[in-house]
C-alpha cells in the first residue's frame, strides 16, 4: 500500500528552510527526528517544512511516517514522498531537493539531516542565522554530538594520499607529524572554515545547488557529501562548521555501521565504492591508485605489527580483503559516472 501524501499547507507554503530526511527502514528514528523538529518549524525564521523521503522501504516504514504526521497534526509543515526504490542517500535526498526548488518560491536553504539525530532548541535557526549572515559561506553544519553531549567529529579534511597514509599506518607519532593533513581532526568549539562537513546535519545555500548541482547518485551511501562539498569549494564557495548548532547524532543507527555499543560489522561493498570512486572522479586514477597503494601498504604494516605484539583486533572483520577487491580490482573496467546531478533552476554565484 502506498500512503497518502500529506501536502504543505498553512503559513509554511514558501518556507525559507527545507528540511530533507531520507528514511530506510528507520520509521521510529525518523518520527523521533521529525518530533525534535517540530518547534524548530515555528522558530525558525521565515518558516521550516520538512520533506521525508521513503527508498521503498517495505516494511510498512512509509506508512508508519505518514501516521505520525497525520496524528500529530505536523501536515501543515511535514510531507511524506514514498519511492519507487532504494537508489540511496543522494537519490533519497535529491528527490526531495528536486521538489522543492520546484516550489513556487524555492526555500532559501535546504537542510539534509540523518534520521537517526535530534536537534536540540535552535539548531536549523542558527545554521540559517550564519549563512545569512555569510554570504560566501555555501555550506554550514552542525555541531554532532551523543546525547551526553560529547561531542563528535563533525569538521573535516579533504583525503589525500598522506591522510590515507596515516589511516592505515595509526602510529602517533605519524599521526603528529601529520596533524595538518589527517581528514579527522579535534572537534572546533568554535566557528570554524573546513573543507567539509558531515551529512548527518548539514544546511545548503540553494545558490550552491543551481551552481554545482545536487548530490551524485553515483554513490549509494557515504562520501556524497564530501563530493558535494569539494565540488562547491571548487566553484568558490565556503564551507563552515558552525557548533551554535547543535543536533544528536545517534552514530550508526540508521545504517547499522560503526554502532558504537555493538561489535564492528563487516564493511559493505558500497563505502569501498564510494571512497573508490571520489578519488577517480576528482583526482584521476594515477592518484587514486597511489592512494590505494598508500593505505594498503601501512594497513597490513600495522596489521602485521599488532599481530605480532598480539594486541586486539579493533577493525572490522576481512577489512584489509574487502579493501583490495572492492576499492582496488573493482576500479579499473568503467570509471566513474556523474547521475543526476541536475536540477531544475538557473546557475548561481557566490556572492
Amino acid at each position: 500500500m502506498t500512503p497518502d501524501r500529506a501536502i504543505l499547507a498553512g503559513p509554511f507554503t514558501s518556507p525559507a528552510v527545507a528540511v530533507v530526511i531520507v528514511n530506510y527502514r528507520t520509521p521510529d528514528l525518523t518520527v523521533d527526528c521529525l518530533r525534535s523538529l517540530a518547534p524548530e518549524v515555528a522558530a525558525t525564521p521565515g518558516g521550516a517544512a520538512v520533506l521525508v523521503t521513503d527508498n521503498a522501504s517495505g516494511d510498512g516504514s512509509a506508512e508508519r511516517i505518514a501516521a505520525a504526521i497525520r496524528d500529530n497534526g505536523w501536515a501543515d509543515w511535514a510531507s511524506l514522498i514514498p519511492l519507487p526504490r532504494n537508489g540511496g542517500f543522494a537519490y533519497g535526498n535529491n528527490a526531495a531537493i528536486r521538489e522543492a526548488l520546484c516550489w513556487p518560491q524555492p526555500p532559501r536553504y535546504v537542510l539534509l539531516l540523518n534520521p537517526d539525530t535530534l536537534v536540540r532548541p535552535g539548531a536549523v535557526r542558527e545554521l540559517a542565522a550564519f549563512l545569512d549572515a555569510h554570504p560566501r559561506a555555501g555550506i554550514a553544519g552542525s555541531r554532532l554530538e551523543f546525547p551526553d553531549a560529547t561531542p563528535q567529529s563533525a569538521a573535516f579534511r579533504f583525503p589525500s594520499i598522506l591522510s590515507e597514509l596515516d589511516a592505515g599506518l595509526r602510529i602517533g607519532l605519524v599521526t603528529r607529524l601529520l596533524a595538518n593533513v589527517i581528514v579527522a581532526p579535534p572537534p572546533p568549539p568554535d566557528a570554524r572554515r573546513t573543507d567539509w562537513v558531515s551529512g548527518a546535519s548539514f544546511m545548503v545555500r540553494r545558490e550552491v545547488l543551481e551552481s554545482v548541482g545536487l548530490l551524485d547518485e553515483g554513490y549509494f551511501m557515504y562520501y556524497e557529501e564530501l563530493d558535494l562539498c569539494l565540488r562547491a569549494s571548487r566553484a568558490g564557495w565556503e564551507c563552515w562548521h558552525v557548533p551554535a548548532s547543535r543536533v544528536v547524532h545517534l552514530i550508526g543507527q540508521s545504517s547499522g555501521i560503526n554502532t558504537p555499543d555493538k561489535p564492528r560489522k563487516r564493511m559493505p561493498a558500497y563505502w569501498f565504492e564510494s571512497r573508490r570512486r571520489y578519488f577517480l572522479k576528482n583526482h584521476g586514477w594515477p592518484y587514486a591508485a597511489a592512494a590505494d597503494a598508500a593505505r594498503i601498504a601501512t594497513f597490513a604494516a600495522w596489521r602485521l605489527g599488532r599481530a605480532l605484539l598480539r594486541r586486539p583486533d579493533p577493525d572490522p572483520p576481512h577489512l584489509l580483503g574487502d579493501f583490495v577487491r572492492h576499492s582496488v580490482l573493482g576500479q579499473w573496467p568503467d570509471g566513474p559516472r556523474d547521475k543526476a546531478t541536475s536540477i531544475p533552476a538557473a546557475s548561481g554565484k557566490p556572492a
